[in-house]
């Protein structure tokens, strides 16, 4: 029997290592200002857009959801959008609060919550309308390789797929990141974040709730319809106990930390546990080599700015290629990239900050601390300027963005 030929060599301008959610953002970002695109996932189609793929949601600022609208993906995400009105921040049972609500800044909601599977289709119903991107999926990559002229990205199916530029947008534990040995730092929080749905007797009005307690934050994120997202930050030791409870019990015990505001409250679906840590590389770039999203940076939820930084990250990436390709740059030269890698780490070094630090100072129940803690927050709740800096970051517009993040356009 004849042994079957190997596929001929195939060449793309980028070669995107990571289909998730930033992936094919990025991808869809490029094929728009005119690059060819070859995206590689071990994942099938069919799996990404399973009605049940894992049970996240996401909180999209408002600038992220002005990349979509730019890119040519929101209308597909529109109808299972929901938007953040106010945002509400307590401490267990105290009575001092944060409160954000969007009509203080007068331009639109603070942001939506779209569950991750509503994106992923989203993202593919706008690939069907483009060329320019050419699918690898389901396929696994067995060899990467760089030299002065190109990137070499040979699949486990022998398909080599040549390119000027790969990146690596394949999560925290990042093939591509390991292959440019690049450094990278990592801090476990000893947290699960436990994530499921529930639906609900009463209207959550668009507010999303965010409550500290002794084991973590434990948020409340609204969905479309009489819907709510939970992500339930708890000890790792005890995740496992809690995993384990019968459907009745586990219910019982949502229902006991949520209270009784949102009236009736049903768990509608599985509920998965996801180990939290903070893990960031020092570099993010190396020749012919970008990283993106979670294979550079992974943050703890409690500001729910994960994807958002990962979107960021595709923003930046399309500001310094686009420019690069109209002055005849190599758009995988290392110091085209730098200006990508310098502008993302020392922005998103602030936000490793906060997070951590807000984490580890909610994540207590030490009295003096607590108390001062509570005082902090009424005192901000009450100081305009200040306030309004901490709904600009919730917004996603602090720092220095990029184009699409503005709404502008990189055509220009």
């Amino acid at each position: 029997m004849a042994s079957k030929k190997p596929a001929p060599d195939v060449r793309y301008d980028v070669t995107i290592v990571g289909g998730g959610l930033a992936g094919l953002t990025a991808a869809i970002g490029l094929a728009e200002h005119g690059f060819s695109v070859a995206v590689i996932d071990m994942v099938p189609v069919r799996d990404l857009t399973a009605a049940s793929y894992d049970g996240r949601a996401s909180a999209l600022a408002y600038a992220s959801c002005q990349l979509f609208e730019a890119l040519g993906i929101w209308p597909h995400m529109e109808p299972y959008a929901q938007p953040i009105l106010e945002i509400r921040v307590s401490d267990g049972p105290s009575l001092l609060h944060l409160h954000f609500d969007n009509e203080t800044l007068g331009d639109g909601p603070l942001g939506h919550m779209v569950e991750n599977r509503h994106t992923r289709l989203a993202l593919f119903a706008r690939i069907e309308e483009m060329e320019g991107i050419a699918l690898y999926l389901p396929e696994k990559v067995a060899t990467l390789d760089r030299s002065a002229a190109e990137a070499t990205v040979t699949l486990e199916s022998g398909q080599v797929i040549r390119s000027s530029l790969i990146l690596g947008v394949d999560g925290r534990n990042s093939v591509v990141r390991k292959h440019a040995d690049l450094a990278t730092s990592r801090i476990d929080y000893k947290q699960h974040g436990i994530v499921c749905s529930v639906s609900h007797e009463f209207s959550h009005c668009g507010i999303a709730h965010e409550r500290f307690l002794p084991s973590g934050p434990f948020a409340i994120l609204p969905l479309t319809g009489n819907r709510s997202s939970l992500v339930w930050t708890e000890k790792s030791h005890l995740t496992d106990t809690i995993m384990a409870l019968s459907d009745r019990a586990f219910e019982s015990e949502v229902r006991r930390r949520i209270g009784d505001f949102l009236g009736d409250v049903k768990v509608i679906g599985g509920r998965w546990a996801y180990p939290l840590s903070l893990q960031y590389t020092q570099e993010y770039v190396a020749d012919r080599l970008a990283l993106v999203g979670d294979a550079a940076h992974g943050i703890h939820p409690i500001s729910g700015q994960g994807l958002n930084l990962g979107l960021k990250d595709v923003a930046a990436l399309l500001d310094v290629l686009v420019e690069a390709r109209k002055v005849g740059l190599d758009i995988g030269a290392r110091s085209v990239l730098d200006r990508y890698g310098q502008w993302r780490t020392t922005d998103n070094a602030s936000v490793y900050a906060i997070t951590d630090g807000f984490n580890r100072l909610f994540s207590n129940d030490i009295g003096p601390v607590k108390l001062a803690r509570d005082l902090g927050m009424a005192a901000v709740n009450e100081v305009t300027p200040l306030k309004n800096f901490f709904m600009s970051h919730a917004r996603g517009t602090v720092g220095e963005l990029p184009k699409l993040l503005r709404g502008e356009s990189l055509r220009s």
